[in-house]
C-alpha cells in the first residue's frame, strides 16, 4: 500500500465518520453505528501510524514498503 492509497483511505473513513456523526444529530445511533464509529477510529489510527512509520523509513534512507498495518492492540495502547 502506498502513501496515496493510505491517504485516500483516510479520506474515505473521515467522510464515513462525518456522515455517522451527522446522523447522530438527528437521531440516536444504533449499536451497529456506534461499533462502526469505533472501528473507523481504530482504522484511522492505524492509517496515521502507518504513514508516520513509512515517512520515518524514508527519512532514514530505507524503503517505506517494509512497513505494514499494526494491530489495534498496538496502535490503541500507545503511551503518550
Amino acid at each position: 500500500m502506498d502513501d496515496s492509497t493510505i491517504l485516500q483511505k483516510v479520506s474515505d473513513l473521515t467522510d464515513e465518520e462525518k456522515r455517522l456523526e451527522e446522523s447522530h444529530e438527528l437521531e440516536a445511533l444504533s449499536k451497529e453505528q456506534v461499533a462502526r464509529l469505533h472501528a473507523i477510529e481504530v482504522e484511522l489510527d492505524q492509517c496515521w501510524d502507518l504513514l508516520r512509520r513509512r515517512r520515518a523509513r524514508r527519512v532514514a534512507g530505507l524503503s517505506p514498503d517494509g512497513e505494514g498495518v499494526r494491530s489495534e492492540s498496538i496502535v490503541e495502547n500507545y503511551e503518550q
